[in-house]
């Protein structure tokens, strides 16, 4: 699994893997990034494996905050996607879907007719 950011100044989420169903991780993330000057809230999601990070940008770099993610093994770059590759990573896989979804429709249809509408079909 992959993992995803979206972060705009003062605000941080990250997606991950190893936050998805962690109880512990709740914990752990609340104990580090409530120690950390410039945080103002943390919001974790167990069933999305969602961390969200409110920060005060004038204290605070993303680059820090993520510093300490990476260092805990809640979050790695390398296999990181950003909101553009995220959204567009589910267009194609609905498009995919779709498509796959309609020509099965179409070959079912043309299968129950008559030869003619089989002609139809591939026409």
């Amino acid at each position: 699994m992959s993992y995803y950011i979206h972060s705009i100044p003062g605000r941080l989420r990250i997606k991950s893997p190893r936050i998805k169903n962690n109880h512990n991780a709740v914990y752990e993330l609340r104990k580090v990034l409530g120690t950390v000057q410039g945080v103002a809230t943390i919001d974790v999601n167990l069933l999305t494996g969602s961390l969200l990070v409110n920060y005060n940008p004038r204290c605070l770099k993303e680059s820090d905050i993520l510093s300490v993610l990476e260092r805990r093994g809640y979050y790695d770059a390398a296999k990181a996607l950003t909101n553009d590759e995220y959204i567009h990573g589910a267009a194609s896989k609905a498009g995919h879907f779709l498509g796959r979804t309609l020509f099965g429709a179409c070959v079912d249809t043309a299968l129950q007719g008559s030869a003619l509408s089989i002609l139809t079909v591939l026409i």
